[in-house]
């Protein structure tokens, strides 16, 4: 049970990492050619899937054009939640 418990606990450290790099490429501008944007689309590809419920009950604040969007720091504090409850 304990290497259940560490394998679930490196997947989710794993996550944390994917979500973190998803969230710094969307703040560097590169045209969609490049392999940034590329790599920040596969990763968008993991991570969206679980950020649109938490969108829908914490949407992003402010403007259309300054909207910050909170849910990636709400999935990293539930699965730091979530790791100390294994």
């Amino acid at each position: 049970m304990g290497e259940l418990r560490r394998l679930i606990g490196s997947i989710l450290d794993v996550y944390s990492l994917v979500v973190l790099a998803w969230v710094v490429l969307s703040w560097i501008p590169v045209s969609p050619g490049h392999p940034i944007s590329k790599l920040g689309h596969a990763l968008g590809m993991l991570v969206e899937p679980v950020l649109q419920p938490i969108r829908r009950v914490i949407p992003p604040l402010g403007g259309a054009g300054a909207a910050i969007d909170f849910s990636p720091l709400i999935l990293l504090v539930l699965i730091r939640l979530l790791q100390g409850l294994i």
